[in-house]
C-alpha cells in the first residue's frame, strides 16, 4: 500500500514561493514528480512475503553462523573476518525494522513476531525502538523540525561533531545492555525510572531534545511483550556470562558496535542536513535527502534494504525494498536527467561523506 501524502501533496495547490522560507524548505513542490512517484509505481507497491521472509532469515542465518566463527575460531585473523562477515549480516537483517514501520501490519502476516524473535530480542533492538517513532521523521510538518526525532542540522554543526556523532555508536551495545538487563527490569517497580528511560531511552532517535509520548492500546501491549523478552535475554546474557565466560558476550557486543557504526555512517549520508528547523515541502525533503543508485557498487553494503534510496524512500514512505530499484529507473527515465528527482542522486558515500565535512567547516 502507497502512502497518501505525496499524492495528496501533489493534488493540493502549491504555496506561493513568496510565502515559503529560505533553503531548501523554500522549495515549491514539483508536482509533475510527486504524482509521477505515485502513478508510476502502482503495481509495484505491495511487499511480497516470497522476498522479505528468506532475505531477513538468510541475514540472521548468515550473521549468526559467522558470529559463532567469530567466538570459536582460534585463528585470530580469521575470526575478524569472520566478525566483519557477522556485522555485516546482521547489519542487514537489522534494518529490517526499517521496513517494519512502513508495510501494513496485515502485509507480511508474522514478519514482525519473526523478526522480533530472531534479531530484535538477540541484538536488544525489539521494533518498539523504532515503530511509533520513525513515522514521525516522515510527517509533513515535523520533518527537519525541532520536532522530528531523526534529523540534527548537522552540516552546520561544528566539524568536530562528526566524528563524536559517529564514534558514539560504539557504545550503543552496552547502553541496550544496561537498558534491558537492568533500567528496564527496574522500572517495573520504580514508576519515575520507567517513565524517564521510555522518554529518553527507548527510541532509535538521534535529536537529543526528543521525548517519546507513552504508549497506549495494542502498541502498549506489544511493548510489554518486546521488553519482557528483551530483558530476559539480556538478563540471561549477562548471568552466563558471570558463571562461564565473559568472552562470547564481549565479542557479540563488540560486532553490534561494529553494526552501530555502520549505521551511522549511513545516517551522516542519509540527508544533506541543511534545514536549520523550518517545516519543509515534500519536494524540499526530497532534495535534502540521498539517493545513492546503481553503478554504486558498495551501497548495498552500507545502505541495505533498499537505504541506499532514502530520498525515493521520501517520497514513496510505504514502497516495499524490493521495489525500490524499478521505481528509480521508471521516475528517472520518465521525468529525464535533467529533472528535480535527478537532483538528490549521488555516486557514492565517499563524495557525501566529503559535502557534508565541507559543510561543517563553512558553519558559522
Amino acid at each position: 500500500m502507497i502512502a497518501t501524502d505525496t499524492f495528496e501533496l501533489a493534488a493540493a495547490p502549491t504555496k506561493a514561493a513568496a510565502s515559503l522560507p529560505p533553503g531548501l524548505a523554500g522549495t515549491p513542490d514539483d508536482r509533475e514528480m510527486l504524482r509521477a512517484a505515485v502513478d508510476l509505481t502502482r503495481d509495484i507497491a505491495t511487499a511480497r512475503p516470497d522476498i522479505y521472509w528468506p532475505d531477513m532469515l538468510g541475514s540472521a542465518a548468515l550473521g549468526y553462523a559467522a558470529l559463532a566463527g567469530a567466538i570459536l575460531l582460534e585463528n585470530p585473523l580469521v575470526a575478524a573476518l569472520s566478525g566483519v562477515v557477522a556485522a555485516l549480516a546482521l547489519y542487514r537483517a537489522l534494518l529490517f525494522i526499517h521496513e517494519l514501520t512502513h508495510i501494513h501490519k496485515t502485509a507480511l502476516p508474522g514478519f514482525r513476531f519473526g523478526w522480533n524473535l530472531l534479531v530484535g530480542i538477540p541484538m536488544m533492538i525489539p521494533s518498539l525502538m523504532y515503530e511509533g517513532v520513525h513515522t514521525l521523521h516522515h510527517a509533513r510538518t515535523r520533518y527537519g523540525t525541532a520536532e522530528d526525532p531523526e534529523y540534527l542540522p548537522l552540516a552546520l554543526m561544528k566539524p568536530w561533531s562528526l566524528p563524536v556523532f559517529a564514534l558514539s555508536a560504539l557504545l550503543l551495545p552496552i547502553g541496550l545492555l544496561i537498558r534491558s538487563a537492568v533500567l528496564v527490569p527496574l522500572g517495573a517497580v520504580i514508576p519515575p525510572l520507567r517513565k524517564l528511560v521510555w522518554e529518553r531511552a527507548s527510541s532509535l532517535s538521534i535529536n537529543p531534545d526528543f521525548r517519546r509520548r507513552a504508549p497506549e492500546g495494542d502498541f502498549a501491549r506489544m511493548v510489554f511483550w518486546q521488553e519482557l523478552g528483551a530483558s530476559v535475554w539480556a538478563i540471561f546474557l549477562v548471568t552466563w556470562s558471570a558463571t562461564h565466560s565473559w568472552r562470547p558476550l564481549l565479542i557479540g557486543l563488540a560486532v553490534i558496535s561494529l553494526t552501530a557504526l555502520l549505521n551511522q555512517i549511513r545516517t551522516l549520508v542519509a540527508h544533506l542536513w541543511e534545514n536549520e528547523g523550518e517545516a519543509m515541502t515534500v519536494t524540499g525533503q526530497y532534495l535534502d535527502s540521498v539517493n545513492v543508485p546503481p553503478p554504486a557498487a558498495l551501497a548495498p553494503l552500507w545502505a541495505p534494504v533498499g537505504l541506499r534510496y532514502h530520498a525515493l524512500h521520501h517520497l514513496l514512505p510505504s514502497m516495499p525494498y524490493h521495489s525500490l530499484d524499478e521505481a528509480h529507473r521508471r521516475l528517472r527515465k520518465h521525468l529525464g536527467l535533467g529533472s528535480t528527482y535527478e537532483k538528490a542522486n549521488y555516486v557514492g558515500l565517499m563524495p557525501l561523506l566529503g559535502r557534508l565535512v565541507r559543510s561543517t567547516m563553512m558553519a558559522r
